[in-house]
């Protein structure tokens, strides 16, 4: 049953919702666990029937037509008929991009086929849900795990097979080397593990964080009663103040306290997208007005990594900071990791 383009047929069907996994603290675990390092990319189960390949997103939307360019390598790499979980990476100078990874998503089909050929996607495979007639997900982790390794030497670039471990000593060692390649962490994953579609139940533990910033202005949460979100600066070398991302996720009580606290000081709302770095990646209709702060103060956030001059991901507010200057808040301050090739890690 292979009725035209797209149409695939296997023991796990297309859409599939990924297995997900909740956020550790307190260092890498210990236990009957595996370890992998935790890609910055876009997750993608790729089904592949013969000649048919559906490269389906976390979100259940096909990414076919997307990542062309993948298309062929995993025909001549995947069994003919495969359930594959893993992600689609990209990497420029041997360093993973996520801006451009993200900028891939294009409505365009001409544009879709120009950025296949200058900045080509890889996949990086780690989990096995089904093979030819068998749906392995009742099956445990570390035996899908060994029978998907069976199958990787045979595979060439761009398709590769994560690095695993179990001993932690080492995970430890790829905590911190890999994040100098784009990484932003490690996953654990229990050894007898079925695949559970999304549920989180496997862990992972990503680098934290601290930067004192400048807070230049606010927005108001949609629902107009407190303070949405904190816009975030820092200063270069030369005394330039850039916008370097936001601090959000306050609870209701929260953003009443703030909007209290920082409210007699605001002026009049301007529109966000004039700051350098400031207009919205993800909605380009969301509405990027701000209300700027008269006298501009410091606030101590939690932070994951950086992407090029910005927080990677939003920030959280971990407390203020009124014994610092704003002249202080500086990308000197941040911790710049060990460079490192990706090249280095898929070989680890």
């Amino acid at each position: 049953m292979r009725a035209g383009a797209g149409v695939v047929d296997l023991p796990v069907m297309p859409p599939v919702a990924p297995m997900l996994a909740k956020p550790v603290t307190g260092g890498i675990p210990t236990g009957e666990l595996s370890y992998e390092p935790k890609w910055d990319g876009f997750r993608a189960v790729v089904f592949r029937d013969g000649d048919e390949v559906v490269i389906g997103s976390r979100n259940e939307r096909p990414l076919t037509r997307y990542f062309p360019e993948l298309v062929e390598p995993l025909k001549a790499s995947l069994p003919a008929r495969c359930v594959v979980d893993g992600e689609i990476v990209l990497a420029i100078d041997g360093r993973l991009e996520f801006d451009a990874l993200q900028a891939r998503l294009h409505p365009a089909d001409s544009r879709v086929r120009r950025l296949a050929a200058e900045t080509p996607a890889a996949y990086v495979a780690f989990d096995l849900l089904a093979l030819d007639d068998l749906d392995l997900r009742t099956v445990p982790f570390r035996s899908r795990r060994e029978v998907l390794a069976s199958l990787a030497p045979s595979w060439r670039p761009p398709v590769h097979l994560t690095p695993s471990t179990r001993d932690p000593a080492l995970a430890a060692v790829w905590f911190e080397r890999f994040e100098g390649a784009g990484l932003d962490g490690i996953m654990a994953k229990p050894d007898e593990l079925p695949y559970e579609c999304d549920r989180r139940v496997q862990f992972k533990i990503k680098h934290r964080r601290t930067a004192d910033c400048v807070v230049a202005g606010y927005r108001l949460h949609t629902d107009g009663r407190g303070v949405g979100s904190l816009l975030l600066g820092l200063y270069d070398g030369d005394g330039s103040l850039h916008h370097a991302g936001v601090a959000t996720s306050f609870t209701a009580k929260a953003r009443a306290e703030l909007l209290a606290l920082l409210g007699p000081d605001s002026g009049r709302a301007v529109d966000g997208s004039a700051l350098p770095g400031s207009a919205s990646r993800w909605n380009a209709t969301k509405d990027l007005g701000f209300v700027p702060l008269e006298t501009p103060r410091v606030a101590e956030v939690a932070y994951d990594a950086m992407q090029g001059d910005r927080f990677r991901h939003a920030t959280r507010l971990v407390r203020w900071r009124d014994d610092r200057e704003p002249r202080s808040c500086t990308y000197d301050q941040l911790e710049v990791p060990v460079p490192m090739s990706l090249t280095e890690v898929l070989e680890a």
